[in-house]
């Protein structure tokens, strides 16, 4: 067998190409590495963008958001609609969480339940509000810093009622006034109340300088023994506190009887309504929900329904049905 002589250029030469080679390979398969990535990684969410000249907020799910061309148009009013258990207390989560997130002020009005049982179902979603600073409207002492959160439940309201009456010369008005928590004045005067608390009035006045986002869940309970006056109501809340720089969820519920809204009115004023049902559980033996943006002002949106899963560590995850 001869033996072949290499010279050092040579030798150079090939190890030189074997390197190249070498680093081609590697390229190929980051690259192929990173296309997988980016197909399966979750969808970013964009807490805040501008499209169209239209500032768009982030409803906390990105499906949502797709389907609102980005969000919804900032300082909208959505009513989130529909009966028992399909969801919407875990929608309004979604949106105050990605409020924080994003740096917006958040008004947290809960009529339904304690503000502790939110703040505990929604860590079983990955949403820890309580790595943000909150403050609860009926509590006896001052905020020791500028909060994040101003819960406002049915004790802050009473609060805020009692405030009121305080101011009432009439001993007869004054007494109804005091005990008269689920009133549209006295959520009006709370909210009010929670804007200076954040910070984000300027001394007088009345609209927010700064992006808010307003939950309230669920505004049903302010006509639950009068359905008739919901159109009222909801005239009287949306010209006080409607503004640009709020951005607001409005929680109505859905009668089980009649399967409506359980007093007429917030859809026509409101500016989107996110609908939400189940299938009829006792035919289906199991429990499915759906949604539906049945209107939106001042983008276009998804015209077709969702399948809603509700997904522990997650929370709402939107499936098109097309």
């Amino acid at each position: 067998m001869s033996n072949i002589e290499i010279s050092e250029e040579e030798l150079e030469a090939i190890e030189k190409e074997l390197k190249q080679l070498d680093e081609e390979r590697v390229r190929k398969v980051s690259e192929k590495a990173e296309k997988t990535y980016e197909e399966k990684k979750p969808k970013k969410i964009e807490y805040r963008k501008t499209t169209e000249g239209i500032t768009r907020i982030s409803t906390g799910v990105p499906e949502l958001d797709e389907a609102l061309e980005g969000g919804i148009p900032k300082g909208s009013w959505v009513a989130i609609t529909g009966e028992p258990g399909t969801g919407k207390s875990i929608l309004c989560m979604h949106f105050a969480w990605a409020g924080l997130q994003a740096g917006d002020p958040v008004v947290y009005v809960t009529t339904e339940a304690e503000f502790r049982d939110v703040v505990r179902q929604a860590k079983m979603f990955g949403m820890d509000f309580e790595r943000y600073s909150i403050y609860d409207i009926s509590s006896a002492k001052e905020p020791a810093e500028t909060p994040n959160i101003v819960v406002i439940d049915i004790f802050g309201l009473l609060k805020i009622a009692r405030q009121m009456s305080e101011t009432i010369a009439d001993a007869e008005t004054a007494k109804k006034r005091r005990f008269a928590a689920l009133d549209i004045q006295t959520l009006v005067a709370a909210i009010h109340e929670a804007y200076k608390i954040l910070g984000v009035l300027k001394e007088g006045g009345k609209s927010p300088i700064r992006h808010v986002r307003l939950i309230i869940d669920s505004l049903s309970a302010f006509w639950a023994d009068k359905p008739a006056m919901a159109r009222k109501y909801s005239y009287e809340l949306k010209i006080a506190t409607h503004r640009e720089n709020v951005t607001a969820y409005l929680v109505s519920q859905y009668a089980m009887t009649t399967r409506s809204t359980f007093g007429f009115g917030l859809e026509h004023i409101a500016d989107g309504v996110f609908h939400l049902w189940m299938d009829e559980v006792e035919t289906k033996k199991e429990v499915i929900r759906y949604m539906i943006i049945k209107k939106m002002r001042m983008t276009n949106h998804a015209r077709y329904a969702f399948k809603v899963e509700i997904e522990p560590g997650k929370g709402i995850r939107l499936e098109p049905i097309k």
